[in-house]
Parts: C-alpha cells; sequence; structure tokens
C-alpha cells in the first residue's frame, strides 16, 4: 500500500446510514470452548493470552519473544 494509507470513497453521510442500520449477527455457539475464546482471548497486540491470566504467569516475555 502506497504510504501506508486506504481511502475509503464513502461519504460520512452513507456510512453513519449504513451503521445506524447494521446489527451485529448472532454468534454461531454461545457455550463451550469457542464462548471463551471470543470473550477472553486477547488480541495479538495485547499478546493473545487469556484476558484473566494477564499478571497471573512467572517472569514477563516481551512480545518479541514470541
Amino acid at each position: 500500500m502506497p504510504n501506508r494509507r486506504l481511502h475509503l470513497h464513502v461519504s460520512d453521510e452513507e456510512l453513519a446510514r449504513r451503521l445506524a442500520q447494521w446489527t451485529p449477527p448472532a454468534p454461531p455457539l454461545t457455550s463451550g470452548y469457542w464462548k471463551l475464546y471470543i470473550d477472553h482471548v486477547l488480541q495479538a497486540d495485547q499478546g493473545t493470552d487469556l484476558d484473566f491470566l494477564v499478571g497471573k504467569r512467572g517472569a514477563f516475555v516481551p512480545k518479541d519473544n514470541h
């Protein structure tokens, strides 16, 4: 991507209209490991760990060591 930029040729008004009409889809599963994963696994920039384990481990491991 040139200059690491993406330009969307849609007006702010059109985006607002679409957002007002959008509803999130229902999750395909509502329990079990899938639900645990969706609710508690952190994003890659946060370490992809379970959020309830943050601060509960031993020595700190920098993200560039993964």
